[in-house]
């Protein structure tokens, strides 16, 4: 699979619409919350890039696909996207706000109806990723911990559905 396509702005596939209440996970943003910048030096842009896109592989096939655009070269483009985000937040350039503006990520995830059970599938396919990456691509061993705290962290705050009423 290519995972160098051009980037070419905003996503084509049209943005669901949203038909659940937005819900707010309680505590707000997660705070003290930090990556060690020093896996970009470790790793590298191509690294990084390449464990996004095999984390994008995971989800293309998870339960939560259909969160995700569809077809080879739209998922590649959303997988591009990640990278660029993740590549600044490992201690890169700022990729994406100079491709994409501001990240405002919980703004930009909005359109989709995140409940807790995307969320841990979500979590599930980077961890899986980041595991592969540990040998396949130089994924600092020593950093996973933190990375996945942070991720952990991360993933709660892009929950925008909230728990369904139990039943009497």
């Amino acid at each position: 699979m290519d995972h160098k396509l051009p980037l070419t702005g905003r996503d084509p596939v049209p943005q669901p619409r949203r038909e659940a209440p937005v819900y707010t996970p309680p505590g707000g943003p997660p705070q003290n919350t930090s990556v060690s910048r020093e896996i970009f030096g470790l790793m590298g842009e191509d690294n990084i890039r390449a464990m996004i896109a095999s984390f994008y592989d995971r989800l293309a096939a998870s339960e939560i696909a259909e969160l995700f655009p569809k077809g080879d070269k739209n998922i590649q483009r959303a997988a591009e996207k990640s990278a660029d985000f993740f590549v600044f937040l490992l201690g890169g350039p700022p990729l994406y706000q100079q491709r994409h503006g501001p990240p405002m990520m919980r703004a930009r995830h909005m359109p989709f109806e995140i409940d807790d059970n995307a969320r841990l599938v979500w979590l599930r396919c980077f961890k899986e990723a980041i595991a592969d990456a540990v040998e396949k691509h130089g994924f600092p061993a020593q950093h996973r911990d933190g990375f996945e705290d942070f991720l952990d962290k991360f993933s709660t705050w892009m929950v925008n559905v909230g728990p369904s009423p139990q039943a009497p």
